[in-house]
């Protein structure tokens, strides 16, 4: 028996292992003959990109609803180890250690929010990062009424105001309403090290982002960095100490710690360079997708640490591991297009069209936009049905999703 090893089942990762099995059967192989083998840190594939919402119910959707049905094997742990030379990769599971071997690796291992060495930031900051961090945040949300009405006791601040901080920073002022005694004065602040809060999104973003975030209260400071943190909030580089019970850390991303495994050159976040077929440079045998992996999706532009590109990478890598091992032609992953939709709460949403940023759409238009992504589009079809989970996955390239007027 031949053995495909997914490493991941995130976004990628669960797309290249649906990937390889609508390959695999397209090919009339039986998964007797090729086993396609999952390895996620937990059960569940986590649409992480929602972890900025109140309601965590809807986030997580179990591996196995979706791996079982197509003859996928899951394997709940943690990689500790690749053996790239015996083509190996230790896991450490609740049973004990496994070691699988593997005709052909993807390495799909996402990405993590990059904290930084300061002082105090890991024992009194949160995240958004992962379902667990997100649902700690969220109970501290929810226990705030219980706290003494003192200091910093109503006051949020995020730090980092990328597309994740600012997307938090927009649901904190409902968060707090509901969660703090009526009437209570809630204070959301946004801060970051840039010259304007969102500058990620382009020039015509900022005015955008700025009438949504004055419209709902939300503060922000620009030009400032955290270099302290303590229980009763955070010191800037100012050093103004804002009194604050509750900090927000979404300041920056970087690949999983499991790309220093390979020998290879890495970008600055940590990514290995994959070709168009998404093999890994410089190391046989060995795929990778999503945010582990860097390439230039159109020739120019590298792709971006988001689900946007880790989908298609996904699909690309799995099945284009099946042809590398069955010997069939690989196909190249082109991405011709790219948009970007920010979520800004209450007061609606930001559409993007293109690297350059044209605003295509504000407000609640875009807002519909934004919920058919995030509460349709990047999820895999729970029905149970085999040829259903299957046809989800060709190695296309999806079109944009669509602008409502």
């Amino acid at each position: 028996m031949q053995r495909i090893v997914i490493v991941g089942g995130g976004f990628a990762g669960l797309w290249s292992a649906v990937g390889a099995a609508r390959r695999r059967g397209e090919l009339g192989t039986s998964a007797a003959d090729l086993e396609i083998a999952l390895v996620n840190r937990d059960a569940f594939h986590a649409i992480r990109v929602r972890n900025y919402e109140a309601d965590l119910s809807k986030v997580r959707v179990a591996l196995d609803a979706v791996l079982d049905p197509i003859g996928v094997r899951h394997i709940a742990g943690n990689v500790t180890d690749i053996d790239l030379d015996g083509q190996e990769v230790g896991v450490t599971t609740p049973q004990g250690r496994k070691v699988l071997p593997y005709d052909r690796l993807v390495m799909a291992a996402g990405s993590e929010v990059a904290k930084p060495h300061i002082p105090g930031l890991a024992d009194h900051a949160f995240s958004v990062d992962t379902f667990d961090e997100a649902t700690r945040l969220d109970r501290h949300i929810a226990g705030l009424r219980g706290t003494p009405a003192a200091g910093g006791r109503t006051t949020v601040l995020v730090v980092g105001a990328g597309l994740t901080g600012v997307e938090t920073a927009c649901e904190m002022p409902a968060r707090l309403r509901a969660a703090l005694p009526q009437g209570s004065v809630s204070r959301v602040i946004l801060a970051d090290h840039a010259s304007h809060i969102g500058s990620t999104m382009g020039e015509a973003a900022i005015p955008v982002i700025r009438e949504a975030l004055d419209a709902l209260g939300i503060e922000h400071r620009t030009g400032v960095r955290v270099v302290a943190v303590d229980p009763a909030g955070a010191t800037l580089d100012t050093g103004e100490h804002i009194a604050a019970a509750t900090i927000v850390w979404t300041a920056g991303m970087r690949a999983s710690g499991l790309t220093a495994l390979f020998p290879v050159e890495r970008d600055t976040f940590g990514r290995l360079q994959v070709d168009q077929c998404l093999r890994v440079q410089g190391v046989p045998h060995v795929f990778a997708a999503g945010d582990v992996a860097w390439l230039l999706v159109d020739g120019v532009h590298p792709s971006v640490m988001s689900c946007q590109h880790a989908r298609p990478m996904g699909r690309f890598a799995g099945h284009n591991v099946v042809c590398d091992l069955a010997g069939h032609p690989m196909l190249p992953l082109q991405i011709d297009w790219y948009v970007t939709v920010l979520d800004l709460g209450p007061w609606g949403a930001l559409y993007t069209h293109g690297w350059e940023r044209r605003v295509v759409a504000v407000g609640p238009q875009a807002k519909q936009t934004k919920e058919l992504i995030n509460c349709v589009r990047i999820y895999p079809p729970l029905t149970g049905n085999p040829q259903e989970i299957l046809d989800a996955a060709p190695p296309t390239v999806q079109s944009p999703p669509e602008r409502y007027s």
